[in-house]
């Protein structure tokens, strides 16, 4: 034939490949995982660094890149949820802990970076040094407002800095022997771009904000400015430019008061943690809070792995659905309970469903390297949740210990007895996710055990992006918003693989190897 025709030939002959709803044929396959099938090749005409991973994870809530931390003891505090909002995700806080625990870390990450900062710490001419040193050793920093009052919404008189006070030996002298009072300010309504202006131009560490009689406002610092520098793909909220931070509740009725402590806080997304979501507790939950709160936070929803368990949450307002059932690297719930779903095939189920609603999903489990992820995203989740992934990086709770010649960090699922003991059951957020609160005898659904040590995930997450965008580009999409309209109209095509083809696409047939994942 004219290999001029091979075009022609091909549109006779069909596309190669599977088309999702091919791949995922419960009477023929039965149940799938990632591992059982590849996404083909697309075609590239564009460079991988340009592929856009925005995505939402809930209806309101949109991220530049679809990764989510999961609500474990072992994986999610202040540093991770920090980092990983900074690195373009978002991170979710245990709630294994008392309600006051867990609000105080979601104060710490809203506070973490501000754009105008509404509630600056303040002090009056009359304070003295002691004062400032006590919140620079609480707070980490020295740079404080001086109002007659000295609160905030007083007349300015002045400021005090590292610099005033660094060389002073009297602890006891006051304030307004040292204060700076010639202070560079903006007034109020200036826009959060020009007050960076103002910041870079008079190379000052802080610009207070005052109205026209001179009373203080607000405060902006600089730096917030070198934050919005280093990391451009900061999930922040779109008013206050504050970090976004999630944070795990349970279905009980002292939940309801976690939460108005979490709100209090500055809470942007409740995840409503139970192993199994498709409850009366969790929807009576789910209405309390969109009765209680309307559209100040949003509702992460699960979990679930069938549409007739979306359907209940979803119909009961839940902004986004979580998607996993004994697929953990730590869970053994399949095993014990005999209930569950192989996490490609739940994945596509219910996103497939949710999609039709507008209800953005996240893959929760099974997650264990970057083909993990791009097999999440193709079958319809928004996002991913990661607790392995991420358990044993620097920013994970824990100490790290040494075995046979590894370091190591303790790794834990929230069904194990282990974080079930953690805490009475009032404050634990392990037991009231397994319903096993008044339970005489514990059963476990999670086990212990330790995972290498990944270093910080301000490298381990950048791996993570960067490896996705290349997946995405070698599938020939290049906006991850496009990907799940592509996967529709049989556009990006899949296959499934037996045992012999997994085998091959790993290292195989060396005496020894040794595997360097990203430098």
């Amino acid at each position: 034939m004219d290999s001029k025709l091979a075009l022609q030939e091909l549109e006779k002959m069909g596309k190669d490949g599977l088309t999702a709803h091919e791949l995922i044929d419960l009477k023929v396959t039965g149940g799938l995982t990632y591992n059982d099938f590849l996404i083909l090749p697309g075609f590239i005409n564009f460079a991988a660094d340009n592929v856009s991973l925005e995505t939402k994870v809930t209806r309101n809530i949109s991220l530049k890149a679809p990764l989510l931390s999961s609500p474990m003891d072992t994986v999610t505090e202040t540093n991770m949820a920090i980092t990983m909002a900074l690195l373009g995700g978002i991170g979710i806080l245990h709630n294994n802990c008392t309600a006051d625990e867990q609000a105080a870390m979601v104060r710490t990450v809203k506070k973490f970076e501000n754009g105008f900062i509404t509630d600056p710490v303040v002090l009056s001419s009359k304070h003295t040094i002691r004062d400032v040193l006590a919140i620079k050793r609480r707070l980490g920093f020295a740079g404080i407002p001086i109002t007659d009052s000295g609160k905030p919404g007083g007349k300015l008189i002045g400021i005090v800095t590292n610099r005033d006070i660094g060389f002073c030996e009297d602890e006891s002298a006051e304030l307004s022997t040292v204060m700076t009072t010639d202070v560079v300010t903006a007034k109020h309504g200036v826009t959060l771009a020009e007050a960076n202006r103002i910041l870079r131009e008079s190379k000052k560490g802080k610009l207070p904000i005052v109205d026209a009689e001179g009373n203080l406002v607000s405060l902006v610092a600089r730096s917030d400015l070198l934050k919005n520098r280093d990391y451009p793909w900061a999930s922040k909220h779109p008013q206050t430019k504050q970090l976004l931070v999630g944070a795990a509740i349970g279905t009980r009725p002292a939940d309801r008061e976690r939460l108005a402590k979490l709100v209090e806080a500055g809470l942007d997304l409740v995840v409503i943690d139970s192993s199994q979501g498709n409850s009366l507790y969790q929807i009576d939950m789910l209405k309390h809070i969109k009765q209680t709160y309307g559209s100040k936070v949003d509702v992460l929803a699960g979990n679930v792995v069938t549409r007739d368990q979306a359907a209940n949450l979803i119909a009961a307002g839940a902004d986004g659905l979580r998607i996993g059932m004994g697929s953990g690297s730590i869970c053994i719930t399949q095993e014990v309970m005999a209930v569950g779903r192989p996490q490609g095939t739940g994945v596509f189920q219910v996103s497939q469903f949710a999609r039709k609603f507008g209800v953005p999903t996240v893959a929760d489990g099974g997650i264990g390297n970057i083909g993990h992820i791009a097999k999440a995203l193709s079958l319809g989740a928004s996002c991913v949740m990661m607790g392995s992934l991420l358990a044993g990086t620097s920013e994970a709770p824990g100490e790290y210990f040494f075995l046979d010649g590894k370091r190591l960090k303790k790794y834990r699922g929230m069904g194990s007895l282990d974080a079930m003991e953690t805490n009475d059951s009032d404050n634990s957020g392990s037991q009231a996710r397994y319903f096993s609160e008044s339970d005489k005898v514990k059963v476990a659904q999670g086990v212990t055990g330790a995972v290498v040590d990944k270093g910080s995930i301000k490298q381990f997450v950048p791996y993570l992006i960067t490896g996705l965008q290349h997946s995405l580009q070698d599938m020939g999409v290049p906006h991850l918003s496009e990907l799940w309209s592509m996967v529709d109209n049989g556009l990006v095509r899949f296959e499934r693989r037996s045992a012999a083809a997994q085998i091959e696409g790993g290292v195989h047939d060396l005496f020894s190897f040794e595997k360097r994942l990203y430098k």
